[in-house]
């Protein structure tokens, strides 16, 4: 059970300090956001490229922009961990994946709420990764949409029928309260934001979730 503190709930004058906080986590979810493909604007290469060189885990950087094909790879070669693009902003999802493995990253493949994922559990062995999107991304803090728990059992069972080793990320809303569901339905990668950051000990918070994440996994 993998906890990614978002740093979308970080103090963003203060980023380093508070990736550094965060050394029991298993990754650091990074969100790119281009005010294009979703309503809001974060940050770029450049900056994911310093967080690169002072983050005490791993990067999972999460791409919600437009024309991903093209600007994917480019974080790969970064050095981040893994990659995360969304279906709904890629031409060819599968040549997106191939060139992120290519260049060393995991390849990771996110859907919003409203996406159906039946087109691409049959690809499933292309992605290290899928994110099923638990709120509209665009925003932290959302409630989290128990509406996609099917989505998220449908890839849990692909994912087993193939024994293949596809992590399943949620992201949107995770907290101690909903931890538990996403786990049950399957996930066992689980991306917490203002549940992290919004605790004064953010190494407690971490540590809660993720027993809370194993107290309902299969």
């Amino acid at each position: 059970m993998r906890i990614n503190p978002s740093i979308l709930s970080a103090d963003f004058v203060n980023l380093q300090r508070d990736v550094e906080r965060i050394g029991s986590a298993d990754l650091v979810h990074v969100d790119v956001m281009e005010n294009h493909f979703v309503p809001n604007l974060t940050f770029g290469p450049q900056m994911v490229g310093r967080l690169q060189a002072i983050s005490p885990v791993p990067l999972d950087v999460h791409l919600m922009i437009s024309e991903a094909d093209r600007w994917a790879p480019g974080y790969a070669e970064l050095g981040a961990f893994s990659v995360t693009f969304h279906a709904e902003a890629a031409d060819d999802v599968v040549a997106t994946a191939r060139a992120l493995r290519e260049r060393g990253s995991r390849a990771g493949l996110a859907v919003k709420p409203g996406t159906p994922i039946e087109p691409y559990l049959e690809l499933l062995g292309e992605f290290d990764q899928v994110l099923v999107m638990t709120v509209e991304p665009g925003f932290g803090g959302q409630s989290f949409m128990e509406s996609t728990m099917p989505k998220l059992r449908a890839v849990r069972s692909a994912v087993a029928a193939r024994g293949l080793d596809v992590w399943l990320q949620v992201d949107g809303g995770i907290a101690l309260d909903t931890i538990g569901i996403a786990a049950e339905a399957g996930a066992d990668t689980f991306v917490a934001g203002s549940a992290v950051y919004g605790r004064d000990d953010v190494e407690a918070a971490i540590s809660e979730l993720r027993a809370a994440a194993v107290a309902h996994s299969h």
